[in-house]
């Protein structure tokens, strides 16, 4: 049985392009929910979106590879809540599981935990395949790859709540850094200098650093220090 699908956007400027690609390519009617504010919200009200059990759960910025197969994939195994695929980065050529492609269980959500990375909440276990699904667009503006950047190293610096190596998480972290190709890119190291020191002074505040998933809170923290910047150019 072919599973659901649905995109989850907030203020992507390519949303609307890349829902259309999505269902082209899974050759399915992608449900959309945009707008929710608060990520743990939005999740959760994907869940009510579906008739199925286990559905596609795509994110306003990802871009799937016209070659993903639906009739390819494997049902999830019992234990297991959630499949990532992998994305490209382009800003700075990673592929691991940041703003990929997920196979996710309704029920999974509907009995999500507290976590700053919300989807690590889930009950049971998460699949990371090695498989590529595509290409994250997350430097959309200066503003999304700032974000973007911001977010990710400020929770790896805190430390990964999928249990990664100390090891990853540094060179995940330098490579955000390092940041040297693709749009916007400068607003993308930036970001990661930034999120990395938001660890080091909150990494304990649960309040402070649960603003990370406050779009207000991140706009407002952007334009505060980059904003004249970004509208000049």
């Amino acid at each position: 049985m072919i599973p659901d699908a649905v995109m989850l956007s907030y203020d992507e400027p390519l949303a609307d392009k890349l829902h259309a690609r999505l269902q082209r390519v899974l050759g399915v009617q992608a449900k959309r929910l945009h707008g929710v504010r608060g990520m743990r919200r939005a999740y959760q009200l994907s869940a009510e979106l579906v008739d199925r059990e286990v559905f596609f759960l795509a994110d306003g910025d990802f871009v799937i590879a016209t070659e993903f197969d639906i009739t390819a994939v494997e049902p999830l195994a019992d234990d297991v809540s959630m499949r990532v695929w992998r994305a490209r980065n382009p800003l700075n050529g990673l592929i691991y599981g940041y703003g990929g492609l997920k196979l996710i269980r309704r029920s999974a959500l509907r009995d999500l935990g507290h976590a700053i990375d919300v989807l690590a909440a889930l009950p049971g276990r998460v699949d990371f395949t090695s498989e590529i699904a595509g290409t994250t667009r997350c430097n959309q503006s200066p503003y999304h790859a700032w974000k973007a950047a911001f977010r990710e190293c400020a929770m790896l610096a805190r430390g990964s709540e999928y249990g990664m190596s100390d090891q990853g998480k540094a060179d995940r972290i330098t490579a955000w850094k390092g940041c040297d190709r693709g749009d916007f890119a400068q607003y993308a190291v930036s970001g990661a200098r930034e999120g990395v020191a938001f660890a080091a002074d909150f990494a304990r505040c649960p309040h402070e650093f649960d603003q990370l998933n406050d779009p207000d809170w991140l706009q407002a923290r952007f334009m505060a220090a980059h904003g004249e910047q970004a509208v000049v150019g």
